[in-house]
């Protein structure tokens, strides 16, 4: 995976200075129990790193969003279990908020994108591997237990099983259990990751059971991008899926992947598939019902039962076949009984809106829209919420009531990274269901370029790509002439933020003068 910098040990006065400078107040602290420092410039990451290697521990970065549902979840399942909190005074623990000053210029530092990303690093600096967010806690803190052991970093491990050399059981494992998902291409371009996951799996074989198996999944998942999987294999698939404690240790990939590994296994429709498709609902249930998993997991299993039932529906279709009525009463009533039940609001930001999601899977798009006008109050970022409620209806071809929810989403989300996100996501529901409104467009766009010129973090990382989704957007929508003059003057707008970025800063000048430029 990436290899971020390496940071020189600090025997220097400036070290010093770093290392003993007043901590900033936390932005907006992953949870309590935990002494989070908050980074929001290169300053910050400097001066925990030094911390690091005068006091020779890793640092562990944790990098998210306050409006995240997967960051929400790790903040109500890992960092506050008490072993995490224990286990925290081995490490320097370091938060970056996407919405801090300065926090997307980090996020091209260290080549992170998707919220969240949590890495490990070593005193010096040099990343010993990425930890699985989407695995339950109890399986993070086993591999963030294996990296603190070995402080080796991943890509050297993965060097050495490339190229054939033995490696311990524990090594495998930090590649079994490494988040390939927030990868970022620093480990393997996303060509070459289902060979090399599979090649992997197979030599694995005999020194760590669960890693091999757990590699093969993935290799024939949703990271193989959508290739058919050996045939052959389909019956050891079947034993996993009937062994409880094995399908137990990788419930995150099979709640995850059920859809595609179903298609996998059993690309065309046939008895092959009504067979697999009936071993998996099987397992997916057992896990829907076992309570040592999170909420957010048990939802999750509920949730690949549901795309199991629509798997000869198209992806995006909003209104599937009938599904069984016994499954819509469960997805029902588990969702509301998890809005009864949930009082903690970390937990209410993933659940809730992970629940009214699976609803709209299931056709339930009243249902969906009850819940999430009912949790809007409860909510610490309804913004998120608002936006699902417009992409609901959306879905169902309603698109004033679809514009009004975006809009309304827009105005109320905080943060200069997340203004700019949500803006994005307002002006493409706007040049897809309103061509024809170029005032309301226009208007629109301008208030992003205003808010770009305000937010010196603005052409990094997420910021820079929303910032490339409306220019694109433009683009494409620039047909009449009142359109053109229209994209006219927000290039003029435009133009004057770019003259007044910081002149020294030739990354973000660079950008935002591209923008100026894309075609159309």
């Amino acid at each position: 995976m990436k290899h971020l910098f390496a940071l020189a040990a600090p025997a220097t006065a400036l070290a010093a200075a770093l290392l003993f400078a007043p901590a900033l107040p936390a932005h907006a602290a992953p949870g309590p129990g935990v002494s989070w420092q908050a980074a929001a410039a290169d300053a910050d990451i400097d001066r925990a790193f030094a911390r690091a290697a005068a006091e020779k521990k890793p640092v562990l970065l944790y990098w998210g969003a306050k409006w995240c549902p997967p960051c929400n979840q790790l903040k109500a399942t890992l960092f506050n279990r008490a072993d995490f909190i224990d286990q925290s005074k081995a490490f320097v623990a370091v938060s970056i908020d996407g919405d801090a000053p300065g926090a997307q210029k980090l996020g091209t530092r260290f080549k992170v994108r998707g919220y969240p990303t949590l890495i490990l690093f070593n005193p010096t600096g040099s990343e010993i591997t990425r930890l699985p967010g989407e695995a339950d806690a109890a399986q993070v803190m086993k591999v963030l237990q294996l990296g603190l052991s070995s402080g080796r970093p991943v890509k050297a491990v993965l060097a050495d099983a490339r190229a054939g050399k033995k490696l311990n059981a524990n090594e495998w494992r930090l590649l079994g259990f490494y988040g390939w998902e927030t990868d970022e291409q620093q480990l393997l371009p996303v060509a070459e990751r289902p060979a090399t996951l599979a090649q992997l799996a197979r030599a694995s074989e005999g020194a760590d059971a669960e890693t091999a198996t757990r590699l093969w999944l993935k290799s024939v998942g949703t990271l193989a991008e959508g290739k058919a999987a050996d045939a052959a294999q389909l019956p050891r698939l079947r034993a996993l899926l009937a062994d409880a404690a094995q399908s137990r240790a990788q419930m995150d990939v099979l709640t995850n992947e059920a859809r595609d590994l179903v298609r996998a296994f059993t690309p065309t429709a046939g008895d092959a598939r009504t067979q697999l498709s009936a071993d998996f609902d099987a397992t997916l249930k057992r896990l829907n019902a076992d309570t040592s998993l999170s909420r957010a997991d048990r939802l999750s299993a509920l949730q690949g039962r549901i795309e199991l039932a629509r798997l000869d529906t198209a992806r995006d279709e909003p209104h599937p076949k009938a599904l069984p009525a016994a499954l819509l009463a469960e997805a029902r009533e588990q969702t509301a009984r998890a809005n009864r039940e949930i009082t903690d609001g970390y937990e209410r930001q993933a659940v809730i809106t992970q629940a009214a999601h699976l609803l709209g899977r299931a056709g339930l798009w009243k249902d969906s829209d009850d819940l999430l006008k009912s949790a809007l109050a409860r909510s610490h970022s309804p913004y998120y919420l608002m936006s699902q409620l417009g992409g609901n209806a959306k879905k169902q071809g309603q698109k004033a009531e679809a514009l009004r929810w975006y809009e309304e989403a827009f105005n109320k989300s905080e943060g200069p990274a997340t203004r700019l996100q949500w803006g994005a996501n307002y002006l493409g529901a706007l040049v897809e269901l309103a061509p024809e409104d170029t005032a309301r467009i226009e208007k629109a766009a301008a208030l992003l370029f205003a808010e770009a010129a305000k937010d010196p973090g603005a052409f990094y990382e997420r910021s820079e790509r929303s910032l490339k989704k409306v220019a694109s957007l433009l683009a494409d929508w620039n047909k009449s002439p009142a359109q053109a003059a229209a994209v006219g003057r927000l290039k003029s707008q435009l133009d004057g933020v770019c003259g007044q970025l910081d002149g020294s800063d030739a990354k973000a000048r660079a950008a935002c003068q591209g923008l100026l430029t894309r075609k159309g």
